[in-house]
C-alpha cells in the first residue's frame, strides 16, 4: 500500500513536486502495481480532457435556449 495519494501524483503529472518527492514516487511507482495504475489513468484521464469537446448541434443549443425562453415567461 502506497503513501501517495491522488493529489500527489496530480501534482507529480504538473511537475509541482520537489526531486526528492519525484524520486519518492518514481520509487513507489516501480514497487505498488496499483499506484502505478492509479497514475496511468490519471494521465489518460488528463490527456482526454487536454482536447476539446464537440461542439453541440445548433438545434440542440435551440432547444436549451428555447426552454429556458419558455421557463423565464411562465414564471413572470
Amino acid at each position: 500500500m502506497s503513501i501517495f495519494t491522488t493529489e500527489d501524483l496530480l501534482l507529480y503529472y504538473y511537475k509541482e513536486t520537489s526531486p526528492e518527492q519525484n524520486t519518492a514516487i518514481e520509487a513507489a511507482m516501480k514497487q505498488d502495481w496499483d499506484l502505478k495504475e492509479t497514475y496511468e489513468v490519471l494521465v489518460e484521464s488528463l490527456k482526454a480532457l487536454e482536447h476539446p469537446l464537440e461542439t453541440p448541434r445548433t438545434e440542440v443549443v435551440l432547444n436549451v435556449l428555447n426552454y429556458a425562453r419558455e421557463a423565464a415567461e411562465a414564471t413572470s
